[in-house]
């Protein structure tokens, strides 16, 4: 005993945690259902529906045309060369999967972090708030977030994204803060002794000069998010990450393989459309793609 003294007593912490979180599922679960739960699984579902339901050759197409319009003729090619690699290797229904729920965990991630972001930077007390939080929430591991939201929310894609967003948002919240406190206070001096209101300000010109640094916040938020999938697949997420633990639990190496191609593929997709988007263009974007070409067009008709 005196060597093992664990063996006279040990803490009933378990048999005490259960009333406590019997009390907290019952008493929220219902109002985060329906403030946080259904709006989630609206967004995922509307676009996993989506996406699912239209031909790959025609999203091929539309997503081509939009990379051409918006990123250039590369990153066209590479879109639509990234994502055929991926539906050639018989991935197609789950890299859909996927892209859906890291599609509507980055509109949620966008959502709220960048005003907490631009919060943050205009009101050092609220930075001062959100540090710590952004800290513990970059340091706790991804699989610690799977428990109080597996409680609350059951398991499925609406958990899984909420996980997402939770593991992808500091990134986006810092460096919007990091960027819009850079830009230079000689600036923004200037603009009000013009006469500019603070959001002016802001909207004019703290914003566009932090832009750089926000789409990297913004990049690193959509990488973490496509990273999760695995971790999310964990409870019930069906996609690639699923495809990658089954190979794994089953020991079938084939399709764990073709699950983490999938996912790298769709990784280097988002972050080169980021880093694109990122780059100041020569050309206004009415002149390229194909709006571009329609004009000229009509222009040589005329």
């Amino acid at each position: 005993m005196i060597l093992n003294p664990f063996e006279l007593y040990t803490i009933p912490l378990e048999e005490w945690l259960k009333p406590i979180i019997n009390v907290l599922v019952d008493r929220f679960d219902p109002f985060l259902q329906a403030t946080i739960g259904t709006p989630v699984g609206w967004v995922v579902n509307s676009f996993e529906f989506f996406l699912q339901e239209i031909p790959p050759t025609i999203f091929l197409i539309i997503l081509g045309l939009l990379a051409w319009q918006f990123m250039g003729g590369k990153m066209a090619i590479y879109s639509i060369v990234a994502l055929s690699f991926v539906g050639f290797i018989g991935a197609w229904p789950e890299a859909m999967t996927t892209l859906s729920v890291t599609i509507a965990a980055v509109i949620f991630c966008f959502a709220l972090g960048i005003p907490l972001g631009i919060l943050a930077a205009r009101n050092n007390l609220i930075e001062s708030i959100l540090l710590p939080i952004l800290d513990t929430m970059q340091t706790l591991p991804p699989f610690v977030y799977l428990v109080p939201v597996v409680m609350l929310f059951g398991v499925g894609a609406v958990p899984g994204t909420i996980v997402t967003v939770i593991a992808a948002l500091p990134p986006l919240i810092r460096l919007t803060n990091v960027g819009i406190r850079q830009v230079s206070p000689e600036i923004v001096a200037g603009a009000f002794a013009l006469g500019a209101t603070a959001n002016q300000v802001l909207w004019s010109i703290q914003i566009p000069l932090a832009m750089p640094t926000i789409l990297v916040g913004a990049n690193q938020t959509i990488l973490r998010a496509l990273s999760m999938v695995v971790v999310a697949s964990m409870i019930a997420v069906r996609g690639l990450g699923m495809m990658v633990l089954k190979g794994i639990g089953l020991l079938n190496i084939e399709s764990a393989i073709v699950g983490g191609i999938g996912i790298v593929a769709i990784a280097i997709l988002l972050d080169r459309c980021t880093q694109a988007l990122g780059q100041p263009q020569k050309i206004p974007w009415q002149q390229r793609g194909l709006v571009g070409l329609l004009l000229s067009i009509k222009l040589k008709i005329r």
